[in-house]
């Protein structure tokens, strides 16, 4: 490769990652905007005619199983090294997180707050499950889409870098959102 075809290789991947780091401040700070908003925002009440709002988090916490599943599933193909399926159950583990995304904004902006009804150790054991989660799911918006640009684009040393941090906090973020869901669902 000459010395000219080194530079624009070098400015193209450049131009690529200011790309990638504005897709990713801007859609972190979206939907974690969002989300915070709905936290400090009261929801609408739910007067909403013929429509049970508390299905919503069912349907959050299965589009997280199902992200749960993909993401197991994706992991198992990569380190098979098939690449392609890899690719199809990373999609599938986005398109549930975008399921679960919408699902969670419209019961967060139509309900009101639930309280945990549980008292005791296991009240303890579920503030620090769902203080975690909370943490841990605002930390994941940013890697899994930095981790996503960087596998579409080929660039998969720095895939596989962040990768590595990505899955398992992914996979504790859909897992333990399940488990949030289970155990504060009796007070719905």
């Amino acid at each position: 490769m000459s010395k000219s075809s080194n530079q624009l290789s070098q400015q193209s991947k450049t131009s690529s990652d200011k790309s990638h780091v504005a897709i990713v401040v801007t859609l972190t700070i979206v939907i974690n905007g969002l989300v915070t908003l709905l936290f400090f925002m009261e929801g609408l009440g739910g007067d909403i005619e013929a429509f049970d709002l508390t299905i919503l988090p069912m349907m959050n916490a299965i589009f997280n199983s199902f992200t749960t599943v993909f993401l197991f599933t994706a992991l198992f193909f990569i380190l098979k090294k098939n690449i392609t399926m890899h690719k199809r159950f990373i999609y599938a583990a986005f398109s549930s997180t975008g399921l679960f995304l919408v699902t969670y904004v419209t019961y967060h902006a139509l309900a009101e707050s639930t309280a945990y009804g549980g008292t005791g150790a296991i009240a303890g054991i579920y503030y620090f499950i769902l203080i975690s989660h909370i943490i841990l799911a605002i930390i994941i918006v940013p890697l899994a889409i930095w981790t996503f640009l960087k596998g579409i684009t080929s660039q998969v040393e720095k895939h596989r870098k962040i990768a590595r941090w990505t899955m398992p906090l992914w996979l504790y973020v859909s897992i333990t959102g399940v488990i949030v869901y289970l155990m504060i669902s009796p007070y719905y």
